[in-house]
C-alpha cells in the first residue's frame, strides 16, 4: 500500500472553530463587529501587553506601523535580507528605504551591535524580525534606539509565542506585527493583527484600518444610524468577523501546540544529527522560549539543493524554503543594485535553507519518514 504523504502544514483548525465561524456567517454580521473584538480582548490577554488591532496581515500592520509613527519619503529602515519579502516591501508601500544588514550565521538573526554600523542621518526605525519561531535581542534593539531616537517595530510573523530575556513581542517595541496565515502557528487563512501600547495609537490604527472613517460598520449600523465622517487617510485593512471566529478559540490551544512542535522538532534535530554537512539553525537558548514556527536545515554546501526538494516531493514528503534573501530576488537586485554578496551570510543561508514539515498534527512516525527521506537524497 502507498504510504500516505507528509504534507508540508497541516492546520490545527477544530470543529469548534468552525461551528464558531459558521454561527457568525448564519448571523447578521459579517464583517469587523463583536467577534474581531472579543479576539483581540483574548488576544491582548494572552500577550500580556497593550491593545491588539485586528487586520488582514502582518504587511498591513508592518506598513500601518511604520505610517503611524511618522516613516515616509526620505526616510530608512533597517531590516534584514533574511526575512520573508513583506518586511522589506511595508517598508516601500510607506515610501521609505529598506537598509538590510546581515544576519548572525548561527541564529539568522538581525543583531542590534550590527543594525548600529548602518544607522545613518536618514535612519528612522528599525524593524527586527523574530525568525522561524525565535526573538531577535529585543533588548538590545530597545537600548539601541534611545540615544538615535528611533522607532522599533517588531515582524512577529513566525513568533506569537516567543519569549527572550524575560520579554514579549510587543513589550519593548512600538508595535509588534504578527500573522495568522494559512501556514502560521494560528490561522485563519489569511490575516494579522497588531499590539499597541497606548489608547491613542489603537484608536488610530482602527481608524486607518478602515478607511480613516470614524466609524466601523458595527457602529453604524448596531441601534439607531449615526453618521460616519473620513478625518485621515486611512486603508482597507480591517479583520472580519469570520476571520476572528477561526482564531478565538485557537489562542487557548497556543501552549499546547508549542509544546508539541517543540517536541517534533527536538526529535528533528535527534534523528538528522548525524548527516555530514548538514548544519542547523542554533535552538533557544537557556530560558529562551521559541515558537518553533518552522524547522529548517542548511544542506551540505555540496548538495543541490533543487534536487533535494524535488527528491523529497517525490517521496511524498511537503518541504519549502524559507527564505531566499531578499536583496537576491528580482526586484530588489534590478532596483536597487544589490549583489549576493553584499549580505554574504544571508546569501549563504538563502542558498541551502530546507524548511521540513512542523505541525502538531504531525505523527512521530511522519518525522521519521521525513529524516529517512532526507537522509537518502543527501
Amino acid at each position: 500500500m502507498t504510504e500516505r504523504r507528509v504534507e508540508f502544514f497541516r492546520h490545527n483548525l477544530t470543529e469548534e472553530d468552525i461551528a464558531l465561524a459558521t454561527d457568525v456567517m448564519r448571523s447578521v454580521f459579517l464583517t469587523t463587529g463583536p467577534k474581531v473584538a472579543e479576539f483581540e480582548r483574548k488576544l491582548s490577554n494572552y500577550l500580556s501587553n497593550g491593545h491588539v488591532v485586528g487586520l488582514t496581515s502582518c504587511t498591513a500592520a508592518l506598513h500601518l506601523a511604520l505610517l503611524r509613527h511618522g516613516i515616509g519619503p526620505g526616510d530608512e529602515v533597517i531590516t534584514t535580507p533574511m526575512t520573508f519579502c513583506a518586511t522589506a516591501t511595508a517598508i516601500l508601500q510607506a515610501g521609505a528605504t529598506p537598509i538590510f544588514v546581515d544576519v548572525c550565521p548561527h541564529s539568522a538573526l538581525i543583531k542590534p551591535e550590527d543594525a548600529e554600523k548602518a544607522i545613518t542621518a536618514k535612519t528612522k526605525a528599525i524593524i527586527p524580525v523574530h525568525l522561524y519561531g525565535r526573538m531577535a535581542d529585543m533588548r538590545g534593539f530597545a537600548e539601541l534606539a534611545k540615544p538615535y531616537n528611533l522607532v522599533v517595530i517588531e515582524d512577529a510573523a513566525h513568533c506569537l509565542e516567543g519569549q527572550r530575556d524575560g520579554v514579549r513581542p510587543g513589550q519593548l517595541g512600538h508595535a509588534a506585527c504578527f500573522s495568522f496565515y494559512a501556514t502560521k502557528n494560528i490561522t485563519c487563512g489569511e490575516g494579522g493583527a497588531l499590539v499597541c501600547k497606548t489608547d491613542g495609537d489603537a484608536a488610530w490604527y482602527r481608524s486607518a484600518r478602515h478607511h480613516g472613517i470614524s466609524k466601523n460598520a458595527a457602529s453604524r449600523y448596531t441601534g439607531s444610524y449615526q453618521h460616519w465622517d473620513m478625518d485621515m487617510m486611512g486603508w482597507k485593512y480591517n479583520m472580519d468577523d469570520i476571520q476572528a471566529a477561526l482564531l478565538i478559540h485557537q489562542i487557548d490551544q497556543i501552549y499546547g501546540y508549542r509544546r508539541r512542535r517543540q517536541h517534533l522538532e527536538q526529535l528533528y534535530r535527534e534523528m538528522l544529527a548525524d548527516i555530514k554537512g548538514l548544519e542547523f539553525i542554533e535552538p533557544p537558548a537557556e530560558g529562551e522560549e521559541s515558537g518553533h514556527h518552522l524547522f529548517t536545515v542548511l544542506l551540505p554546501r555540496e548538495c543541490s539543493r533543487d534536487a533535494v526538494l524535488n527528491s523529497l516531493q517525490e517521496r511524498g514528503i511537503g518541504c519549502a524554503v524559507n527564505y531566499r534573501a531578499v536583496h537576491t530576488l528580482t526586484y530588489f537586485r534590478e532596483s536597487y543594485g544589490y549583489r549576493p554578496e553584499d549580505f554574504p551570510i544571508a546569501y549563504d543561508i538563502g542558498c541551502r535553507t530546507v524548511t521540513l514539515p512542523l505541525y502538531p498534527k504531525l505523527g512521530e512516525d511522519e518525522v521519521r519518514r521525513v529524516c529517512a527521506a532526507l537522509r537518502a537524497v543527501v
